[in-house]
C-alpha cells in the first residue's frame, strides 16, 4: 500500500468537500499587488486572494477557493430550483448552426456568436445561451397538455465573444450560468411559473446574503415580452436603477419609462436661420442664444440593421436629455442602431455634422415623446455655424413616430405615483424573462390541446450568471484589506492563525481546536504555514472568511483565544475549552440570518 503523504485525516462532509484544509497543501497564491490588467475590485480581489487565474482576455481558471465559493451558489440554486420542481439537465456546450437558424437569431445575434465548423464543414456554435437547445428538446419530448407544466435547468459553461471584455468574471468571455426553461400550455400557466421562479430568485439572494433589487427590464437579444432583472447593489455596478423610494418601483434606466417632464422653449417668432460660430455642443449653443437647453432638439442620425438590410432614422430628443440605444431599438421593432460615423452622415443627409436638421429630411424621423410638446425650439440648418429658431414640431418638419427615447435621470417622476425618481447602481446577477412563443413557434415546438388542435408551447427563460454573483458579492462586500464575503458564499466559515506553530503547545491547541471545529461541521482553514503573524493575518483579511481564529502563547498562558469577525471586526476573547462551539454559533447565527441579505426597496 503507498504511503499516505499527508499524516492527518481530511474529513469530508454529505455533499463531498473537505471540512478542514491546511492552508500549507492547499493551493491559495495569494499576491500583494494589484495586477496591472484588473480595474473594478472584484477582478483585483479574487485574483489577490488566489481564487482565479486569468487564462487569456475574458477567460479565467478556477483554482480552489474559488471553486468552493462557486459550488455553494450551485447548491442554494439547485435547492431552490428543486424546490419549485425544476428538473435539472445537462445540455452540450457545443451546438449545431441549424438550430440557430430556425429559430432567427444565427444572424440576429450577431459577432458575440462564435461559429466554428467541424471536420465535416458543419456549421456550429458555441452556446451563449440554451435557448434553441431546449426548444429542440420541448419539440421532441412534449407532446401533450398532460406532459406540462414542465422547468428544465442546468448549470453549464457559455462563452459570449464580447468585443471588450472587462471587469474579470462580470463581463467575461467565458462564464457558468445557470439557466432554466419553463413549458406551459398557456399565458396563465406561463406567468405561474414565471411567478415561482421570481420567488425562487428571490430565495437564492436572500440564502447567499446579499442586498438586491429587482427591476424591469429591456429582454435584450434573449427575446420575449417581459422581464426582470435581479440587481446586486454595489457603487461601482455598471448598471444604473431608477427606483422609486414611495411606491416600489424599479427598473433599469435601459427600460425606466418617463412619461413626463420639462422641456423650455425659444422666444416664439417665424422660423429664422441664425448664424452660431463655434456652437458645436448644446451648452455652448444655449449660452449663444440665450435660451435654456431643454429648447434646443438635438438630431442624431442612427443606423439600424432591419432584416432587409441597413437603413438610417434620425433621432430627436431636447437638447438637455440623453437618447437611450436600448430604448431607440425598441422603438425601431427590436433592429440593433448605432450612430451613423460622420461622413456617412453626412452623404446620407447633405449635412454637416453637428448641424443635421430635421427640416426637409429625407429619412424616417423618430421623436422623443417631449418633443412634440415644445411649441417652437431651435435645430440645426444643416450648414455649419448655423442653426433655426422659431421651429415648430409637425409644422415646420414632420415627425413619423413618437416614442420614449430619452434616459430617465435622478429627481424625474416616478411612472407610476409621480414620485421623484432615486438612482443605485447595480450588477445584473440574474434575469427572467416571458418568451411567449418567440421560439417555439418558428422551431415547430407544438402540443396537442384537450380539444385535440395543436398550438405552440409558451415558454419562460430564467438565468443566473454564477461567477457574476460571485464577483457582485465582493463589489458589495470589501474594504482596503481584501474580501468581506458572506457566510453563505465564503470559501470556508473559519480560519485559524496559530501563531509560532513550532511551540509544542500552539501547535497541540491548534490541532485540537482544528479537529473540534471540523467535527462540529464548521468548514475551517488552518493557517499551519511557519510565518510571522502579520502575512497571516493580510492573508486570512484578503481571502475574507468570515471568523478568524488566533492562537498564540500569551493567549494560552491564561487558557485563551481571539475570536475576531471580518465584517465588523468585532474581537472577542474566549476560553479555549468551549471554543469550537462558539465558533459554531456564531457560523449558525450568520447563515440563519445574513447580515446584509435582503430585497431593496
Amino acid at each position: 500500500m503507498a504511503e499516505n503523504r499527508y499524516p492527518y485525516d481530511i474529513k469530508i462532509d454529505s455533499c463531498g468537500e473537505v471540512l478542514g484544509e491546511r492552508l500549507s497543501t492547499s493551493l491559495i497564491p495569494t499576491l500583494k499587488e494589484i495586477p496591472a490588467d484588473a480595474d473594478v475590485a472584484s477582478h483585483q480581489l479574487m485574483l489577490r486572494a488566489g481564487f482565479i487565474r486569468k487564462l487569456s482576455t475574458g477567460v479565467f481558471s478556477w483554482l480552489p477557493l474559488g471553486v468552493r465559493s462557486l459550488r455553494k451558489i450551485e447548491r442554494i440554486i439547485r435547492g431552490e430550483m428543486n424546490r419549485f420542481k425544476a428538473r435539472e439537465v445537462l445540455l452540450p456546450a457545443v451546438q449545431p448552426a441549424e438550430i440557430w437558424r430556425e429559430s432567427g437569431r444565427w444572424v440576429k445575434y450577431g459577432p458575440e456568436l462564435l461559429r466554428l465548423k467541424d471536420r465535416h464543414g458543419h456549421e456550429m456554435v458555441v452556446g451563449p445561451t440554451h435557448e434553441e437547445v431546449m426548444t429542440d428538446i420541448a419539440r421532441r419530448e412534449i407532446r401533450s397538455f398532460r406532459d406540462m407544466p414542465l422547468n428544465l435547468y442546468q448549470s453549464q459553461t457559455k462563452f459570449r465573444d464580447e468585443i471588450r471584455p472587462r471587469f474579470g468574471l462580470m463581463r467575461g468571455r467565458e462564464f457558468i450560468m445557470k439557466d432554466a426553461y419553463s413549458f406551459d400550455v398557456d399565458e396563465a400557466g406561463a406567468q405561474a411559473s414565471y411567478n415561482d421562479m421570481y420567488q425562487a430568485y428571490e430565495n437564492i439572494f436572500r440564502r447567499c446574503g446579499l442586498q438586491f433589487a429587482v427591476v424591469e427590464a429591456d429582454s435584450g437579444t434573449i427575446g420575449g415580452s417581459y422581464s426582470h432583472e435581479f440587481m446586486v447593489l454595489a457603487e461601482t455596478g455598471e448598471d444604473a436603477l431608477a427606483i422609486c423610494p414611495n411606491c416600489g418601483y424599479a427598473a433599469n434606466l435601459q427600460k425606466a419609462e418617463l412619461k413626463t417632464y420639462p422641456v423650455g422653449e425659444a422666444p416664439e417668432g417665424p422660423l429664422t436661420k441664425v448664424l452660431t460660430p463655434d456652437c458645436l455642443d448644446v451648452p455652448t449653443l444655449a449660452r449663444f442664444l440665450k435660451v435654456p437647453q431643454s429648447a434646443i432638439v438635438k438630431s442624431m442620425l442612427f443606423t439600424a440593421n432591419g432584416d432587409d438590410g441597413p437603413y438610417h432614422v434620425l433621432a430627436l430628443v431636447p437638447g438637455h436629455r440623453t437618447i437611450n440605444p436600448v430604448k431607440l431599438k425598441n422603438a425601431l421593432g427590436g433592429d440593433e442602431a448605432y450612430l451613423t460615423d460622420p461622413q456617412t452622415a453626412e452623404e446620407v443627409t447633405g449635412m454637416t455634422k453637428g448641424f443635421v436638421t430635421p427640416i426637409g429630411a429625407k429619412v424616417k424621423i423618430i421623436a422623443d415623446r417631449a418633443v412634440p410638446k415644445m411649441r417652437t425650439g431651435v435645430v440645426g440648418a444643416g450648414e455649419r455655424d448655423y442653426h433655426f429658431t422659431g421651429a415648430r414640431p409637425g409644422v415646420d418638419y414632420k415627425i413619423d413616430g413618437v416614442e420614449d427615447l430619452a434616459e430617465m435621470v435622478a429627481g424625474d417622476s416616478c411612472p407610476r405615483c409621480e414620485t421623484p425618481i432615486i438612482v443605485k447602481r447595480g450588477i445584473e446577477v440574474g434575469h427572467v424573462f416571458k418568451l411567449g412563443v418567440k421560439y417555439s413557434e418558428p422551431m415547430g415546438a407544438n402540443f396537442a390541446k384537450a380539444d385535440g388542435t395543436e398550438a405552440p408551447i409558451v415558454m419562460g427563460c430564467y438565468g443566473i450568471g454564477l461567477g457574476r454573483t460571485l464577483a457582485a458579492a465582493i463589489e458589495q462586500g470589501q474594504d482596503k484589506d481584501g474580501i468581506i464575503w458572506p457566510m453563505a458564499l465564503a470559501p470556508y466559515q473559519a480560519v485559524m492563525l496559530p501563531l509560532e506553530v513550532q511551540n509544542p503547545e500552539v501547535a497541540s491547541a491548534a490541532e485540537k481546536l482544528f479537529k473540534d471545529l471540523t467535527d462540529l461541521g464548521v468548514e475551517t482553514l488552518l493557517d499551519d504555514r511557519d510565518l510571522r503573524p502579520g502575512p497571516k493575518f493580510k492573508d486570512a483579511d484578503l481571502i475574507g472568511i468570515p471568523i478568524k481564529v488566533t492562537i498564540s502563547r500569551k493567549g494560552l498562558s491564561s487558557g485563551q483565544v481571539e475570536i475576531k469577525l471580518r465584517s465588523t471586526r468585532e474581537l472577542r476573547t474566549i476560553p479555549l475549552e468551549g471554543a469550537a462551539k462558539e465558533v459554531l454559533k456564531l457560523r449558525d447565527c450568520s447563515l440563519g440570518k445574513p447580515e446584509a441579505g435582503g430585497r431593496v426597496p
